[in-house]
């Protein structure tokens, strides 16, 4: 594995269940017992209803591109540019701000609603990053 530059997250007790998932390839969410809403970022409450029954779910993985802007910008920590900075929508409801990988950083490859898969970018032993690349098939 190649010396990753760039910072990375800190886990804490309420994410930590978020980055193990990562290291060991599942996006991990978090979904109210009570009101049944499914969301991200983590944290010990549901956003929706408040309270605080709610479990951990292994996610499908799968999304569609919400948003994006295209970094034209070199920077030395995060190899070259062009690179695409998106929002997804987890085919689970939430939205996550994640990278497009595996394909042109263009607006004619980065189509709105195109069906995408997550991937994990291994940073450290402890820190895989979530990503997402256009869905296979």
């Amino acid at each position: 594995m190649a010396e990753y530059n760039r910072p990375l997250p800190a886990p804490t007790p309420e994410t930590q269940h978020f980055w193990d998932g990562c290291r060991d390839g599942e996006l991990r969410l978090q979904r109210c017992k009570s009101c049944k809403e499914s969301y991200f970022p983590p944290r010990p409450f549901c956003p929706a209803c408040s309270s605080r029954d709610v479990e951990i779910y292994k996610a499908s993985g799968k999304a569609t591109l919400y948003s994006y802007i295209i970094n034209h910008r070199p920077r030395p920590d995060f190899g070259e540019a062009p690179h695409s900075i998106a929002v997804v929508a987890l085919a689970e409801g939430p939205r996550m701000m994640t990278n497009i990988v595996d394909c042109s950083q263009t607006p004619e490859a980065l189509v709105l609603d195109m069906p995408l898969e997550v991937t994990f970018e291994k940073a450290s032993d402890e820190i895989s990053l979530p990503k997402f690349r256009p869905a296979k098939g």
